[in-house]
């Protein structure tokens, strides 16, 4: 038997392969897992509906009826499925009190497709109340934490995956994005994700279906993990017009060529930026760069358009989708919900038309800009992870923020642009907090973004070791309030 430590600091992809040639068994992977969510997750918070009994018995079941010649991809890797997406037999919260009850009766697509692969789901993983804000706390299961540090935030909305794959609870994770949900978690929790172009990951029969705000993706410790998951997720679907059916041969496709690459800390003043994020990443950048013998210039074009188009979208989407709840139930939506349906409810017809029509401007001016480059590089976020007590910063470096978009415009402005964009751990604060890159390919480009991105995480990584560190979490003191306070 394997040692369960050892196991759960295994990458998916080395799982993946002890599993396929019977180096170890479902069950003690699950269990190795499981052991460790029951350990660490009380401090983080992070798993919620753990439902440890059935996801053991599915290992087993995978044990007992294998067949060498049919394992999936995802073959016995324990996983948990971010509760903004239904899971049949799990709680389907959403972090709202009004769906505090609610089961899942059929599975998304995407958890159909990790299951179909051979996932194994042991719960749900924790959110911000619908999705809102890149902190994961709710009024039904309360903060998730930070790994590195238990006194801040893991970020959001996919901050319940991001925490438990830093954690090693869970091997790899689903999450989504609209204004920087897969990118912001990774960034703050030191992983690995990818917002891919819309339609690469169908979104099934959803609101908005020819939408290009929200996407899923996937969430991991590796490129090659990510990647992986990437090859389960993605290919057509009927019930998702914007699809594109793409094999996994065409989204990996790894590269050596000599690049040039734009790097921008702030956008050009587009978002205001902590100068302790621009001074941990900047000479990581420029070493890194060198190693790789790639040009790096001091560029970017201007995506004030990209932000203005995500903001009106968004207020005018989440109008449509909370604004009858919000008539409903007033009193249990939170202030930032109840904003910005507001403001979706001030827009006009033209503003809407404006924003619509000035998306194929912005994919002519990004599609031009990676003609010369091949990558943008930014700081994913324009914080260091915060203390959890605050539902978002108010203030940036002297600078004060007006609402709990705009410490968010880094990855927002480039969701604006419907470009692929990854988060890869690139440095860490003097206070030991992660530091996340933003990478940007151009639109539907997700073989090469991941080709260079494993590059630029092999540079990273032999710059700095300690990405590859493991977060220290000491069980020896009392457990944090998951309710804690947020204000």
């Amino acid at each position: 038997m394997t040692d369960g430590t050892e196991l759960t600091n295994r990458d998916a992809t080395e799982l993946v392969r002890m599993l396929r040639e019977d180096e170890v068994s479902a069950t003690e992977v699950m269990q190795a897992h499981l052991e460790r969510i029951e350990r660490l997750n009380p401090y983080l918070n992070a798993i919620v509906d753990l439902q440890s009994e059935r996801a053991l018995e599915g290992a087993k079941a995978l044990d007992r009826h294998h067949d060498q010649n049919h394992r999936g991809p995802l073959y016995g890797l324990p996983t948990a499925h971010k509760d903004l997406v239904p899971a049949r037999g799990f709680r389907f919260t959403q972090g709202s009190p009004l769906f505090a009850d609610r089961v899942a009766d059929e599975d998304d697509l995407i958890v159909a497709r990790m299951a179909a692969a051979g996932a194994i789901a042991v719960g749900k993983t924790n959110v911000p109340e619908f999705g809102l804000g890149s902190h994961s706390f709710n009024p039904v299961y309360g903060v998730t934490r930070n790994p590195y540090d238990l006194t801040r935030t893991a970020g959001g909305s996919s901050g319940g995956a991001a925490a438990a794959l830093a954690a090693r609870m869970l091997p790899i994770a689903d999450g989504s994005d609209t204004g920087g949900s897969l990118r912001n978690p990774a960034s703050f929790c030191n992983i690995t994700s990818i917002r891919p172009s819309p339609g690469t990951v169908p979104s099934g029969a959803e609101s908005f279906p020819y939408g290009t705000l929200a996407v899923k993706g996937p969430m991991g410790r590796s490129v090659a993990d990510v990647a992986l998951l990437l090859s389960v997720l993605s290919g057509s679907d009927d019930h998702s017009p914007l699809s594109v059916g793409l094999s996994a041969t065409e989204l990996i496709k790894p590269t050596n060529r000599q690049i040039r690459v734009a790097w921008s800390a702030d956008l050009n003043g587009l978002a205001t930026v902590d100068p302790l994020v621009i001074s941990s990443l900047e000479p990581v950048i420029t070493d890194v760069a060198d190693r790789l013998g790639w040009q790096l210039d001091a560029d970017c074009p201007d995506l004030a358009p990209a932000l203005d188009y995500f903001t009106v979208i968004r207020a005018m989407q989440l109008e449509q989708t909370l604004g009858p709840l919000i008539d409903q139930h007033p009193d249990m939506i939170k202030p930032d919900a109840v904003w910005n349906v507001e403001i979706g409810r001030r827009l006009t017809g033209p503003e809407v038309g404006r924003a619509l029509r000035v998306a194929g401007e912005i994919h002519q001016t990004m599609t031009d800009f990676l003609s010369t480059y091949d990558l943008l590089l930014t700081p994913t976020c324009q914080v260091p992870p915060f203390p959890v007590g605050i539902r978002y910063p108010d203030e940036i470096d002297g600078t004060r923020l007006h609402d709990y978009l705009e410490w968010m415009r880094l990855p927002s402005a480039i969701t604006g642009t419907a470009c692929p964009a990854m988060s890869l751990p690139a440095a860490f604060t003097p206070d030991g907090l992660p530091i996340g890159l933003q990478v940007v390919a151009p639109f539907r480009h997700e073989g090469e973004l991941l080709g260079y991105a494993s590059l630029l995480e092999s540079a990273l990584r032999g710059r700095t070791p300690e990405l590859l560190a493991q977060p220290i979490i000491d069980t020896t003191q009392p457990r944090p309030d998951p309710f804690e306070r947020v204000e």
